[in-house]
């Protein structure tokens, strides 16, 4: 028989797994309808200098999304220690 802090920590990381593949299936969606936006702002370039111009849009957002994440988990941390 499992013992309930298995079950807990069982529970936890498959609510990790799934919450990561939703993640991973709204990414796909998102990028898909991004790109096709691009493809018709910019349908003359032949999808180069759009694929570009995604690349960096996703960059600059990742890094702001990932920064402001990691700067609301170090002023939880420090709430929590004090």
């Amino acid at each position: 028989m499992m013992s309930n802090a298995l079950k807990l920590e069982l529970v936890e990381k498959m609510t990790t797994l799934v919450a990561a593949g939703f993640g991973l299936v709204a990414g796909l969606a998102w990028n898909q309808a991004i790109q096709d936006l691009f493809k018709l702002l910019f349908p003359e370039q032949g999808g180069l200098i759009a694929k570009f111009l995604y690349a960096i849009l996703i960059t600059v957002i990742v890094v702001l999304v990932t920064t402001k994440l990691s700067r609301m988990s170090n002023v939880l941390k420090e709430k929590l220690n004090t």
